[in-house]
């Protein structure tokens, strides 16, 4: 079967045809840490403000992937492995349409995120820790996950069941604690990040 695959690259437009036709630089902005952290809040806020200033953006949320492309996709190692890989990979697409992408996932963990920096290419990765501890994302529990998981009913659960790893000192993310700072300041110190690369 792989003998019959030929990608297709040479005749297409570039990436810089695109991106000079937006007047921007794509960027892959990958946002994670645990459910209830306000990933998906600040993304949310963040494409507002973008789009304010003219940019042309897409968020690859979590939920919504998960409802869609990577519905048949479960929460085992291998099956989160295989939701990044995915995600990833179009992220990488949008990326090359020249299109700042803003993807919201747990990514709970490092071999996870390298290999997602490793599909878009580290010098468009901009990787985002969106921080707060297990127990104020529990006290927010917007879905109602954390009260789920206390009874029981879900499994696996990043951080009870199943291992959450912050980036350690020297790694290449960007931390943006959203229980020490309020939605604007975090709003703001994301804004300027992505605006230094694009």
């Amino acid at each position: 079967m792989a003998e019959n695959i030929y990608p297709e690259f040479a005749r297409m437009l570039k990436r810089a045809d695109k991106e000079r036709l937006l007047r921007q630089k794509g960027l892959v902005v990958w946002l994670y840490g645990l459910s209830g952290s306000g990933k998906s809040t600040l993304a949310n806020a963040v494409e507002r403000r973008l789009h304010a200033d003219g940019r042309y953006t897409q968020i690859l949320d979590g939920d919504n992937i998960r409802s869609g492309l990577n519905r048949n996709l479960g929460f085992s190692d291998e099956d989160r492995a295989e939701n990044i890989r995915r995600i990833a990979e179009v992220a990488k697409l949008f990326l090359h349409a020249g299109c700042i992408t803003l993807t919201s996932f747990i990514t709970p963990l490092r071999s996870l995120r390298m290999a997602a920096r490793e599909i878009v290419g580290a010098e468009d990765f901009l990787e985002v820790y969106v921080r707060a501890p297990f127990e104020i994302c529990a006290e927010r529990d917007p879905k109602g996950l954390y009260a789920k998981a206390a009874r029981g009913e879900i499994a696996q659960f990043t951080g009870k069941d199943s291992a959450f790893e912050e980036p350690l000192p020297g790694d290449s993310a960007t931390v943006i604690d959203t229980a020490a700072a309020p939605l604007p300041a975090c709003l703001e110190a994301l804004h300027t990040l992505i605006s230094a690369r694009i």
